[in-house]
């Protein structure tokens, strides 16, 4: 009787069952993440704030059809999936770009925002398994987990990958190095929950590495596909398998097949410990790998040095020629120069904002809404150079 309840349970879950599948989306899923935000917001020219308001109410929206659906429904669900990685990315970009918040605050702030919300849900519910999925309480808990683990990626995958130089491709295969770790792990008996959200959390930075370096310019190292072709080609990607699972049924489970909410047959001590282990290295290789990209390819800054004076002569340069070009009415070499921009300003990211982080970012804001402007599909030549003239502003004074 207890097992056919369960089994009933599972049916009305509102999440689809763990397989290959499962993983394909999520990482498709965390790509478009990265790349649509980037392509509202510079391609399409909406800018941060629009941009994140916009995707915000979208993803309310669809997660309060999610929530008043009975049962897992593969368009609703992963619909929600791509909006909510969409809507966490932008909320790490705006404490970022926008509020001035550090990388590693933003890393530490959704660490202990999601470790806290693993908390509430266990001290609620006795379990973090997604199998659980079927009433409001843990749906709650479940889409609040998700949004903070899309965050903390978010702010991870750019630490690593553009504050400390590791870059996009380097940054995703220690990423997908981990994972394969985990996996083996939890072959050889870790926990499957604790196992679970670890990857989850990872194939964040992993999507994200991955969207970067198929989007941005050979320049930055990537293979200039662009955010739009990007963001369509996985669009596309995910759609094609949303459609395979919904008619295959592969992501459910039959009612025949008895599931363990509880994960691998483990006392609860036993859980703890590996959670703790797991965490304490984690730690570790994140730290020591902070301490060691910090040292090594960081460039260092005189201690004396407090101020970005002198150090903006390219940058001012290359935005003056932006100007003449558009005066010009020669786009294509304001959009080349954009992309010289770009290339600069992200290369000499690390050592600029060790110098001076506050006026870094105020500079970096200034240079987005340069780029959005310049690289919309349809420029206008007025707010070019408005823009332009402001960020030219901010330079010149930080210079002097």
């Amino acid at each position: 009787m207890a097992a056919s309840a369960r089994d009933h349970n599972q049916l009305l879950s509102k999440v689809p069952q763990v397989t290959i599948f499962f993983w394909l989306i999520k990482v498709l899923c965390t790509t478009v993440g990265e790349t649509f935000s980037d392509f509202l917001s510079v391609n399409v020219g909406l800018g941060l704030p629009a941009t994140t308001l916009v995707m915000g109410i979208a993803f309310a929206v669809v997660l309060f059809i999610q929530f008043k659906t009975s049962k897992y429904n593969p368009f609703i669900y992963w619909l929600t999936v791509v909006l909510i990685s969409v809507f966490g990315t932008l909320v790490t970009d705006n404490m970022t770009d926008g509020w001035g918040v550090p990388l590693e605050q933003s890393t530490i702030i959704f660490t202990l925002l999601l470790a806290l919300t693993f908390l509430s849900w266990y001290a609620s519910e006795k379990t973090l398994s997604i199998h659980s999925i079927y009433t409001f309480k843990r749906e709650v808990f479940y889409w609040l987990t998700i949004l903070f683990t899309f965050a903390l990626g978010t702010a991870v995958g750019d630490l690593y990958s553009e504050q400390l130089g590791l870059g996009y491709l380097k940054t995703g295969i220690i990423v997908l190095v981990i994972i394969a770790s985990v996996f083996i792990a939890w072959k050889l008996k870790l926990n499957e929950i604790l196992a679970f959200w670890i990857a989850y959390i990872l194939t964040r930075p992993l999507g994200a590495s991955l969207g970067d370096y198929l989007s941005q310019t050979k320049k930055n190292g990537g293979l200039e596909l662009g955010a739009t072709v990007t963001s369509v080609i996985f669009l596309i990607a995910i759609l094609a398998v949303i459609l395979l699972l919904a008619v295959t049924k592969l992501d459910l489970i039959p009612r025949s097949e008895e599931v363990k909410t509880g994960g691998q047959q483990t006392g609860i001590k036993k859980v703890w410990m590996q959670s703790v282990s797991t965490i304490v290295v984690l730690l570790a290789v994140g730290i020591g790998g902070y301490s060691w990209c910090s040292n090594h390819l960081v460039p260092q800054v005189d201690s004396s040095q407090t101020t970005l004076s002198g150090q903006l002569d390219d940058f001012i340069q290359i935005e003056s020629g932006i100007q003449n070009s558009i005066t010009g009415n020669d786009w294509k070499a304001a959009k080349s120069g954009a992309d010289d921009l770009e290339h600069n300003w992200d290369k000499s990211e690390p050592k600029l904002r060790k110098i001076d982080r506050k006026t870094w970012t105020q500079i970096d804001g200034t240079i987005d809404n340069v780029l959005a402007a310049v690289r919309s599909k349809n420029p206008d030549a007025g707010k070019c150079s408005t823009v332009l003239t402001d960020s030219l502003n901010v330079l010149n004074s930080s210079n002097q």
